[in-house]
């Protein structure tokens, strides 16, 4: 358990100086890559919105195209890239729902327009054109008028708890650093990679 500790501990470290970066533009953009049922392997940017020993969270719209291939098959990859710091991660598991509580929680907290974007959104379905969305929204606002906005029931976070991290750092002649951590057995392992 020492090596993950070590690992999440690297990682916060490295979150740190990416946020404190003047030059890194979104430090919570990752690469989340999810396979559904058929194989298809599909990859998009979604924002990191908490991390802790039981994993990183992220948070969409269930019916997804990445919430029906984590239905599907609930193995992600999440990838973490700071070019200006020569610095990647790689974080891969299994994804779960947050509790509720969770997600009520950080949906209160979102912007009202974001909320309503929440319900209007067929997030992954084709799109007559934009003013049906602009409708939708303020359909959306007007039913919601002088109250919280729910959060929707097809709207969650999930938690990606990893099972491998692997840190990346630049290094010169592409002789990069590679450092991996990964569950085996029940225990964390740790080992450095060939660039």
């Amino acid at each position: 358990m020492a090596q993950f500790q070590e690992a999440i501990e690297r990682f916060r470290e490295l979150f740190e100086a990416a946020k404190a970066s003047n030059e890194v533009t979104e430090p919570t953009a990752m690469t989340l890559a999810t396979c559904g049922a058929s194989g298809q392997v599909s990859a998009r940017t979604v924002l990191l919105k908490g991390f802790d020993e039981r994993g990183f969270v992220f948070y969409t719209n269930t019916l997804s195209r990445k919430g029906r291939h984590l239905a599907e098959n609930p193995r992600a990859a999440l990838t973490f890239l700071w070019s200006p710091l020569g610095r990647q991660v790689l974080i891969e598991g299994q994804a779960s729902f947050v509790s509720d509580a969770e997600a009520d929680a950080y949906f209160a907290s979102r912007p009202r327009l974001s909320q309503a974007g929440a319900w209007a959104s067929r997030q992954s379905e084709a799109l007559a054109g934009k003013e049906a969305l602009e409708q939708r929204v303020a359909d959306i606002e007007a039913q919601y008028t002088g109250c919280q906005i729910p959060r929707p029931p097809h709207w969650t976070g999930y938690r990606v708890e990893p099972d491998l991290i692997e840190f990346w750092a630049a290094g010169e002649g592409r002789l990069h650093e590679r450092d991996r951590y990964w569950l085996e057995g029940g225990q964390w392992r740790h080992s450095l990679l060939n660039p």
